[in-house]
């Protein structure tokens, strides 16, 4: 009882963090987490460049005029409010060279000049109003990133550093366009046959992919207290599934149970398989003898999944990850991120504690974007697990 109610508390969170949320995703979208002078510089640059025109021009050639580019400059970065302070300069500005420097008597220069400037007031005036409608849809969209982003947190409950006799680290990016939601999930459940881990990958991505890992979520955090053996639990969620997922969608998955000590049993459908990694920093990668279809798939072979148990010592680190990882391509090389060859030494002190755990699974995000040149075009997620000694 004491793990659903930890559970539910996780769920509710604070009633701070949508409004937090959306007004981070509105500084984010709109360039507002910068200083106003900063956001100024395109438009303060402008005006710097028709002056240094002018003046290298000479005084027979005025081109102050050029300065009904400010407007549209400021619109792309500055509040209204902002764009109206910065275009008064930019007037200014304009008004100066024309009369000290250009020094324009001509009345034919003069009724040009005049022209020009009432076209800057005008261009001046539209720039803030298209400064306001840019500042609407930034506001919108932080709104829908946000509701966004709370439910992917509601959905992916973040576990507890310690959940059972385990210690976990998690690492977890979304590459949806425009979003912080995606198709992979993992849940780590305290039960009363051992602690039960999901990590699963949903086929696509966006809402779609949002949608089909709350059915496989739901189901699971269900069975996995009901079911006794991990094949039932994947039984149960695999006719959720069918029940309430579209025909043909499907999910990759690996089941892991873990007791106070002795082996981990591992049930693998269609996922990436995990790696061992020993405190010397040799890594074992944990193929299934008999690996079956992916949740959603089930119906389309006969049997059923059989678990597997795999050793697991105090002294070694289980990574869990999705595709999103390994199919994760170099920069340059264009190859994918070899998990394999390069996790050993990056994790093996993880099982010393959980700040070291922590540490090992930032350094193994880090070098996965190092590897990629900084950025993931795939949902990726990273789980490191240990067992402490007498955990």
């Amino acid at each position: 009882m004491a793990v659903r109610r930890r559970d539910r508390a996780a769920a509710a969170g604070s009633g701070d963090e949508p409004s937090a949320r959306r007004r981070t995703a509105l500084l984010a979208a709109d360039l507002q987490d910068v200083s106003p002078l900063l956001r100024a510089a395109p438009a303060l640059l402008a005006i710097g460049l028709v002056v240094v025109a002018d003046v290298l021009a000479g005084s027979n050639s005025f081109l102050a005029p050029l300065m009904v580019v400010v407007p549209s400059v400021a619109a792309l970065t500055l509040r209204p409010r902002e764009l109206i302070g910065v275009c008064l300069l930019g007037l200014v500005v304009m008004f100066v060279l024309n009369r000290y420097y250009d020094r324009v008597t001509a009345p034919s220069d003069s009724r040009f000049l005049f022209g020009a400037t009432i076209s800057y007031i005008v261009l001046s005036a539209f720039s803030a109003f298209v400064a306001d409608v840019r500042m609407r849809r930034a506001e919108a969209f932080a709104a829908v990133s946000s509701v966004a982003e709370a439910a992917q947190r509601a959905l992916l409950r973040q576990p507890d550093p310690v959940v059972g006799p385990l210690r976990l680290s998690v690492r977890y990016v979304s590459a949806a366009d425009a979003a912080r939601i995606g198709g992979d999930l993992y849940s780590v459940l305290d039960t009363p046959y051992g602690t039960r881990v999901l990590v699963g990958d949903v086929r696509g991505k966006g809402l779609g992919a949002v949608q089909t890992a709350a059915v496989v979520l739901g189901a699971f955090r269900e069975a996995a207290y009901d079911e006794e053996r991990l094949p039932a639990v994947a039984a149960r969620i695999e006719a959720s599934m069918h029940r309430h997922v579209p025909d043909g969608e499907f999910t990759t998955a690996l089941f892991a149970e873990f007791r106070a000590s002795g082996p981990v049993d591992l049930l693998h459908l269609g996922h990436v398989p995990p790696i061992r990694v020993r405190a010397d920093g040799h890594a074992d990668v944990l193929e299934s003898a008999d690996p079956w279809l992916p949740l959603g798939l089930g119906d389309l072979a006969t049997g059923a999944p059989c678990a597997t148990a795999v050793p697991f010592g105090p002294r070694e680190v289980l990574v869990l990850c999705t595709d999103g990882v390994i199919e994760a391509k170099g920069l340059r090389s264009g190859t994918f991120y070899p998990l394999a060859e390069r996790v050993g030494p990056l994790v093996k002190d993880g099982w010393r504690s959980l700040t070291d755990l922590d540490t090992a699974v930032a350094r193994l995000y880090g070098d996965l974007l190092e590897h990629t040149g900084g950025g993931l075009n795939d949902d990726a997620l990273l789980l490191l697990v240990t067992r402490p000694e007498g955990g």
